[in-house]
């Protein structure tokens, strides 16, 4: 790296995410010089993926039991996490709407949302510095710069206009990876760690250590003990049910449970619901599917009962008795489920169909990845590494996880606002500023 062009900042932030971005801005508005280190073509291309290109940003109710460790949660987010995110979009000129506890841009586009935060940094005077692999990271002998090494491209990289977004943007990833790269030093007295998902080969540049990392939110996989085949004849069908959560022996109910939409597929259940427990479940486990939440089992008997005696029919002799209660399909599992075909027995399988689980399903598609950085190497007041003065980590990098709904983006913001705020009081000598 003798040859190579060496550039001085307070603050680098490795990733250009969101946590990234947002530790970007949360510095430079405190007065540190910042720079964010992306290795794709452009900042912010992780937000635009998110709640199916509306993003969904955040909830009106971050109640830290949603995450992996709510006691981290609630220490690294704050008392008030909807009042400070609020003030913070804001800031950033971002009108937000809410549905259903979601929080979206007012546009329910997510690039509303990129590009205003992107804006934002640099109005603040934060440098993007995209395209730049990151090959090297030490400490100066003194102990107050972290110098990182890297390549980035030796000149403009220019690619092909692609026929739609997605074929210009994997047409400009192909440009930059053809590109010739030249080497380039980036000095800064902090650093923030904010890659996403995949920080193992990062963790493994700083010597940090790392939880594995697997993913999350995604579809489950498993089959109906009652009928192990019926989810062929199943998929593509939705209900609106609950999920709770046994062990793996069956022996008692977790106090888990959730109400939402759930879509049959022929490797086992999706939906929010799904997504969700899959953030808790192992192969063995037993999830109970109830198709009707908003009854107890004795009202529903009753509601059966009652209909029964309008219909002239006192207990299930084909899947027609089901019509106008649940879709053939699912009439079927639940009379495969019913010990006895009496309103009574028909209510108990229709409130606890049992669902084995197998593992995971389309982990390709999974929203997120648990793992990273353990909280045990982690001073939670300002994000900093224990053994690694001036490094910090935000976002995905960290090992949380939340369920679905814009709780784990707004772990990606605050932590993010956390940790750029704490590397820029580092810098300036002061207590830590929240940089909000």
């Amino acid at each position: 790296m003798a040859d190579a062009e060496e550039r001085t900042y307070d603050v680098a932030v490795v990733g250009g995410g969101a946590a990234g971005l947002a530790a970007a801005l949360a510095a430079a508005r405190l007065g540190a010089r910042t720079v964010v280190l992306e290795s794709d073509v452009a900042c912010g291309l992780s937000i635009l993926a998110t709640g199916n290109g509306r993003c969904n940003l955040s909830n009106s109710d971050l109640d830290p039991v949603r995450y992996r460790y709510p006691d981290v949660a609630r220490a690294v987010m704050g008392p008030r996490p909807e009042e400070a995110l609020a003030a913070w979009f804001a800031s950033l000129g971002l009108a937000t709407a809410e549905e259903e506890g979601r929080l979206y841009p007012y546009s329910r586009r997510a690039e509303s949302v990129r590009d205003a935060l992107l804006a934002a940094c640099l109005r603040a005077g934060v440098s993007l510095r995209c395209g730049f692999e990151l090959t090297g990271a030490s400490r100066a002998a003194e102990g107050a710069v972290w110098r990182l090494s890297g390549t980035v491209p030796a000149g403009p990289v220019r690619a092909k206009r692609g026929h739609d977004a997605r074929a210009a943007l994997r047409a400009r990833r192909r440009a930059l990876e053809a590109a010739p790269r030249k080497d380039e030093g980036i000095s800064a007295r902090a650093v923030v760690l904010a890659p996403g998902g995949r920080s193992a080969a990062l963790c493994r540049l700083f010597r940090l250590p790392h939880e594995e990392e697997r993913p999350v939110l995604c579809p489950v996989a498993g089959a109906f003990t009652a009928a192990p085949d019926a989810l062929g004849a199943l998929d593509g069908v939705r209900v609106e049910a609950a999920l709770g959560l046994q062990d793996a022996r069956g022996r008692h109910a977790s106090p888990w449970r959730e109400a939402g939409e759930v879509l049959f597929r022929p490797y086992g259940i999706s939906g929010i619901v799904a997504f969700d427990a899959s953030r808790r479940v192992t192969a063995g486990d037993v999830l109970l599917l109830d198709l009707f939440p908003s009854f107890s089992e004795e009202g529903l008997a009753a509601l059966l009962d009652a209909r029964a005696a309008v219909l002239g029919l006192p207990a299930a002799g084909s899947l027609t008795w089901y019509d106008g209660l649940v879709a053939r399909p699912v009439a079927a599992l639940v009379d495969a489920a019913a010990k006895t075909h009496d309103a009574r027995g028909i209510a108990r399988a229709a409130k606890r169909l049992r669902f084995a689980v197998t593992g995971l399903a389309d982990e390709r598609a999974a929203q997120v990845r648990r793992g990273g950085i353990p909280f045990a190497a982690v001073d939670e007041a300002t994000l900093g590494l224990r053994e690694a003065p001036g490094l910090f980590a935000a976002g995905e990098a960290l090992a949380m996880d939340a369920d679905c709904g814009g709780f784990n983006l707004a772990w990606a913001w605050l932590s993010g606002i956390r940790a750029g705020g704490a590397a820029a009081a580092t810098v300036r000598g002061g207590a830590h500023a929240r940089g909000l």
